[in-house]
């Protein structure tokens, strides 16, 4: 579990860095909103511990920016300032939690696996909802629907349309295809997935949209725009 820490204050620093530490977490430092930004742009964090007062960037608009490029990474803002009208800004702007300093370690710890449960259950919401183009996979309720209505598939074209679904944009040759869903390491006599594509294709309306993409001499793709390949 990484975590990101931006403050500039090397007192609380040596001091989140060596509890969170011992708590188990891996934590890159940051003494300011360009470094931080920097860190963002080429790695992935579970969290950002955020002071609000930067030397180089206020932390409400440090959250704006985050948000503002497409980072949803959960942020919790540690700051002296504590009145309500502070939180809400804050909060508003982008921020998931507010906490004030001084505050116990315990109750920071606290507040980071509150808000890791909270992304880990809107991750697994969205991996058991797929969506590509106009159809929809609801992956806890076995479901297909295309515009709203409902598409039934096979127990095998399901899963064939799932592991397209799932990797979506890229690529994926008949040997996969055939070790993914039947099983088959390799049998270059078979035809069984170019059959099934033909019957997914049957039951899908493709008069708008095409969804399924036949790329010659290497498999078959869904991808998300409508070009045809």
């Amino acid at each position: 579990m990484e975590i990101l820490l931006v403050e500039d204050d090397l007192r609380i620093r040596d001091f989140l860095e060596k509890g969170l530490s011992e708590a188990g977490y891996s934590l890159t430092l940051a003494s300011d909103a360009e470094q931080a930004l920097f860190y963002m742009d080429s790695r992935k964090f579970e969290v950002i511990l955020m002071d609000i007062m930067l030397p180089d960037m206020e932390g409400g608009q440090l959250t704006r920016i985050i948000r503002e490029k497409g980072n949803y990474t959960p942020i919790l803002v540690l700051s002296a300032l504590n009145s309500p009208d502070d939180k809400v800004k804050l909060l508003d702007l982008g921020a998931d939690d507010y906490l004030s300093k001084p505050f116990y370690f315990a109750e920071l710890l606290s507040r980071i696996k509150a808000l890791l449960r909270r992304k880990k259950r809107h991750n697994q919401k969205e991996i058991l909802r797929l969506e590509s183009v106009n159809i929809t996979v609801d992956k806890n309720l076995h479901t297909v629907s295309q515009n709203g209505v409902s598409i039934e598939l096979s127990p095998t074209e399901y899963k064939l349309f799932l592991f397209l679904l799932e990797n979506k944009n890229n690529v994926l040759s008949r040997t996969e295809i055939l070790y993914k869903v039947w099983g088959i390491n390799f049998d270059n006599q078979t035809n069984v997935v170019d059959v099934y594509i033909s019957y997914l294709r049957n039951k899908i309306d493709e008069s708008a949209k095409k969804i399924i993409y036949t790329v010659k001499g290497l498999g078959y793709l869904i991808k998300d725009d409508h070009h045809d390949t």
